[in-house]
């Protein structure tokens, strides 16, 4: 299939922080229902939502009561009603979320489910910030995936996961491993990195070849108030063109088709994998 339709959702939270995470969880995938539906009766062949969708973006705390938001993958409430969905539209959907794989232990994470509802696996978020608002360590552990792509009814997918996007590393060998669509769910405020923005994933898909959508949330979100989420989620072509974009400020499903032929075409034009030179590069990767 060359031609596929894709939606992302980008959204503000619906209800105050001070609830439990169970009630927020339950709220804001209702607050998604409407969209999927309307992802459906638009056609939309693959659906993926911001970075820990279903919850404030709770890392400007430290605050233990945010562990219970975590939820098992795919068993948890979450997972099981995308399976759902995904089944009942015929749609691959893309669910970051936050995971609980043992007692005590987290993962910022993208479960990926197919067309026909199937569990195809899941990526956990590989690089982790820690700096002031964004104290992610004390939730997140980091993830060793091993860059998974998710053969699906609609093409070969990747996810990459909001911090993770400045590191070109992960982008090359997600595309490496054959990924012609890379998702990038995150949750980023207006300040010290909205200007790269719009400036790394674009490079990162000219530089890989590939289709890049990224997502991000809207709104403000008390107590911690550490800035606007700024929306402007949007779809970037192997060129480095950013073909779809939302809007800063309001809930959102950017929808959108991408042709995957272009995929081919612009690596056979630029031929960045032939030119490549790994064998010159362990710098990159002798520890230091």
């Amino acid at each position: 299939m060359e031609k596929v339709k894709i939606g992302l959702i980008q959204m503000a939270l619906k209800v105050e922080t001070d609830l439990e995470p169970a009630a927020i969880r339950d709220a804001m995938n209702e607050a998604h229902l409407p969209y999927i539906e309307q992802a459906a009766e638009a056609g939309v062949q693959v659906l993926c939502f911001q970075e820990v969708f279903n919850q404030p973006y709770f890392c400007p705390s430290q605050d233990k009561k945010w562990y219970a938001a975590a939820e098992k993958v795919p068993e948890g409430p979450t997972c099981q009603m995308m399976q759902k969905l995904a089944a009942k539209h015929h749609m691959v959907i893309i669910v970051p979320i936050f995971e609980e794989t043992a007692p005590g232990i987290y993962y910022n994470t993208a479960a990926v489910f197919d067309a026909d509802g199937s569990y195809l696996g899941k990526y956990h978020k590989t690089h982790i910030p820690q700096v002031a608002g964004f104290w992610e360590k004390y939730f997140f552990k980091p993830g060793k995936s091993d860059w998974p792509v998710f053969d699906t009814a609609y093409g070969k997918i990747g996810v990459y996961i909001c911090y993770d996007r400045h590191f070109p590393e992960g982008w090359r060998a997600l595309a490496l491993n054959g990924a012609e669509i890379i998702f990038n769910p995150s949750a980023t405020v207006a300040g010290l990195s909205q200007y790269l923005w719009e400036l790394e994933q674009p490079a990162s898909a000219a530089a890989n070849g590939c289709f890049v959508a990224a997502i991000n949330r809207v709104g403000t979100e008390a107590p911690w108030n550490i800035g606007e989420f700024y929306g402007n989620s949007y779809i970037a072509n192997p060129r480095g063109q950013i073909e779809a974009k939302a809007s800063a400020s309001e809930d959102e499903l950017l929808i959108h088709e991408v042709d995957l032929a272009m995929v081919r075409e612009i690596r056979n034009t630029w031929q960045f994998f032939r030119d490549r030179r790994p064998e010159t590069y362990t710098r990159l990767t002798d520890g230091e």
